[in-house]
C-alpha cells in the first residue's frame, strides 16, 4: 500500500528537517520543496496529502505559491497550513486563510499543535481515498450489474423467441390434428372411432394446455403480462367453465356443483381471460386429484359498494388431499406435491404457480386448507369493478351466417388450408386460398373479399404487411365496405395479437381454433353489417 505524501515547503533545510522529525511517527512520505516554484512543479506530478508551506522564501513566497495552487484544478482544494515567524499582526494569519490555507501555525513551532493538526488533515485525506475508492467499487460493481441485467434481459427476450417459435411450429400442426378430429366427430363414424378421436381429441388439447402453461409462466416471468378492464358476465363465465369440466367429472362419477351469491351481479368489471384461466386451473386439478364425491366451485359477495365488489372464490374438493410438507412447495414452478403424483396423474406443475401469480396481479392472495385424503380448499378474493346495468338476455346471440359471404384464407400450410376450408364448408359458407400474403393481396385486388383469415407467418409477404398493404390500398382506391381482416395465427403473444391489430386487422383467433371460435365472430360481423 502506498504511503500518503505530505509536501513540506521551506528555502531553509534546516526546517525542512525538523519539520519531518516533528511529524516523524505518521507512517507518511515528506517531499522536499526549498521554493514556491519547486513547490508547484512537484504538484504537478505527484498527489499529496496536505501541504505545510512556509511564507517568506525567496522569489515567490508561501501566498503567492498557494494562490497559484488554488488555481489548478488538481490542488484547488489540497489542505495547506502555512507555518511562519512572521506572526507580529493577524493581519498575516488573516491573509493566509484569505488565501485559502486551512491554519496558520507561528514559529517557533510548538511539536504537539502541528501533530494534531496533521493528524486531522491525514485521516480526512484518508476517508476521502476511502470513498473515493468505495465510489469506484460501486461504479465497477454497478457497470457489472447493468451488464448483467443486460444479458439477463437478453436471455429473456431469446427465451420469449425461442418460446415463441416453438408455440407456432407446434401450434401449426396440433391445429391440423385438432381440427381435422373435432371435424371427424361431426360425421358419421362408428362408437369406436368416435371414441378413438375423442382420445386423439382431448391428447391434442391437453398438449396445447401444457404450451399455453409455458408460455404464460414465461411472460409471468418477464413481466409481460398485464391485466384488462373489461365488462363480462361472471355467470356465463361460471357456466362455461361448467360445460367444459362437467364431462371429465361425469366420467369419474363425480358431482361437480356451481353455487354462486343471488346478490353478485350479472356483468362486473375485470380481466375475465385470467379469472377463467385461475378457476380452470385449480378446478381442473380438483377434478384431476378427485375419484370419489364432489368438486364444488363457490363464489361469495364479500363487500358492495356503488362502483366495486370484493368476490370470494372457493374451490373444494373430496380429493386426495395434501400433506402440510407438500403444501409447502406447492405454488413453486415445475414442482408437484409428489413426484409420484406426476407419474400417475401429468401435468407441468406450472397451473397453481400461474394461478397464484395472476391473483397476486389481480390484487389478491391464495390459500389453501388440506388435508391427506380428506380433500382440499383452495380461496381467493378479488376485487372488481361494477355498476347497475340491464342486462340484454339476447346481446350474445349469433345471428345466421350469409352463405353468400365472400372469404379468402391466406395460408401458407396445406394441412391448414385444408382444416380452414372443411371447417367453413361445415358452416356453409366457402372460400378462396391464398398461398401467401402477396397472393392474398392480389387476390383481394381482384374480388374485394368481405373476410380474410390472415396467417401471420408466411412466405413472399408475411401477414402482417400483407395486412398493411391491403389498408393502403383501401385507403388510395377509397373502398366503402373494407375487409373484415382476422388473423388465424400459432402465435399467441399478447405482443403477437397487438401487431396484427396495429397492422389494421379487425380480430384475433389462435391455432388451434375451433368452430365456435370462428362463427362467434363471423356472426358478429354479419350483425354489424345487418
Amino acid at each position: 500500500m502506498k504511503k500518503e505524501k505530505i509536501l513540506i515547503v521551506d528555502d531553509k533545510v534546516e526546517n525542512l528537517i525538523s519539520l519531518e522529525r516533528i511529524l516523524c511517527d505518521f507512517k507518511v512520505e515528506f517531499v522536499r520543496a526549498s521554493s514556491g516554484e519547486e513547490a508547484l512543479k512537484h504538484t504537478l506530478k505527484e498527489d499529496f496529502a496536505m501541504a505545510i508551506l512556509d511564507v517568506q522564501m525567496p522569489g515567490m513566497d508561501g501566498y503567492e505559491t498557494l494562490e497559484f495552487m488554488r488555481q489548478r484544478k488538481k490542488t484547488s482544494l489540497l489542505p495547506v497550513i502555512f507555518v511562519s515567524a512572521i506572526h507580529q499582526s493577524d493581519l498575516h494569519i488573516i491573509k493566509g486563510i484569505e488565501t485559502g490555507a486551512v491554519d496558520f501555525i507561528p514559529k517557533p513551532i510548538i511539536p504537539e499543535i502541528l501533530v494534531g493538526k496533521v493528524r486531522v488533515f491525514l485521516d480526512l485525506y484518508r476517508q476521502r481515498k476511502e470513498l473515493d475508492n468505495l465510489l469506484k467499487y460501486l461504479e465497477q460493481k454497478n457497470e457489472e450489474l447493468i451488464l448483467q441485467k443486460n444479458k439477463a434481459e437478453e436471455a429473456v427476450r431469446s427465451k420469449s423467441l425461442f418460446l415463441a417459435n416453438m408455440s407456432h411450429e407446434i401450434r401449426s400442426p396440433m391445429n391440423g390434428i385438432l381440427g381435422l378430429s373435432h371435424l371427424l366427430l361431426k360425421s358419421n363414424l362408428t362408437k369406436d372411432q368416435k371414441e378413438l378421436l375423442k382420445v386423439m381429441s382431448t391428447t391434442g388439447e391437453n398438449l396445447i394446455q401444457i404450451i399455453n402453461d409455458i408460455l404464460d409462466y414465461s411472460k409471468i416471468e418477464a413481466g409481460q403480462i398485464e391485466i384488462e378492464n373489461i365488462d363480462f358476465n361472471i355467470r356465463e363465465l361460471l357456466d362455461t367453465i361448467y360445460h367444459l369440466l362437467n364431462f371429465k367429472a361425469k366420467e369419474k362419477g363425480l358431482d361437480l356443483r356451481i353455487l354462486v351469491d343471488d346478490e353478485i351481479p350479472e356483468i362486473i368489471n375485470g380481466d375475465s381471460f385470467r379469472l377463467n384461466q385461475i378457476l380452470m386451473n385449480i378446478a381442473n386439478n380438483a377434478v384431476k386429484f378427485t375419484n370419489l364425491g364432489y368438486i364444488e366451485l363457490s363464489v361469495k359477495c364479500l363487500e358492495k359498494t356503488e362502483s366495486n365488489i370484493s368476490l370470494f372464490f372457493k374451490i373444494k374438493d373430496t380429493g386426495i388431499g395434501i400433506s402440510q410438507e407438500a403444501q409447502k412447495k406447492l405454488f413453486k414452478e415445475f414442482t408437484q406435491s409428489d413426484s409420484s403424483i406426476s407419474r400417475q396423474y401429468g401435468g407441468t406443475g406450472l397451473g397453481l404457480a400461474i394461478s397464484k401469480n395472476l391473483t397476486h396481479l389481480m390484487g389478491g392472495t391464495i390459500n389453501l386448507v388440506s388435508e391427506p385424503e380428506h380433500g382440499s380448499e383452495f380461496m381467493f378474493e378479488l376485487k372488481f369493478g361494477y355498476q347497475e346495468k340491464e342486462v340484454n338476455m339476447f346481446s350474445n346471440e349469433e345471428k345466421e351466417i350469409p352463405t353468400q359471404l365472400s372469404i379468402l384464407v391466406a395460408e401458407d400450410n396445406p394441412i391448414n388450408q385444408k382444416v380452414a376450408m372443411l371447417t367453413l364448408r361445415h358452416m356453409g359458407l366457402q372460400c378462396d386460398i391464398a398461398k401467401n400474403g402477396m397472393e392474398a393481396f392480389e387476390m383481394y385486388q381482384e374480388k374485394k373479399y368481405e373476410v380474410i383469415l390472415m396467417d401471420m407467418q408466411m412466405p413472399v409477404l408475411d401477414g402482417i404487411n400483407a395486412t398493411q398493404k391491403i389498408r393502403s390500398f383501401e385507403n388510395k382506391e377509397s373502398v366503402e365496405n373494407k375487409a373484415f381482416i382476422i388473423a388465424l395465427t400459432a402465435n399467441a403473444f399478447i405482443e403477437d395479437k397487438q401487431r396484427c391489430i396495429d397492422a389494421g386487422m379487425n380480430d384475433f383467433v389462435s391455432k388451434p381454433f375451433k368452430e365456435e371460435d370462428l362463427r362467434k365472430i363471423l356472426s358478429q360481423i354479419t350483425k354489424k353489417t345487418a
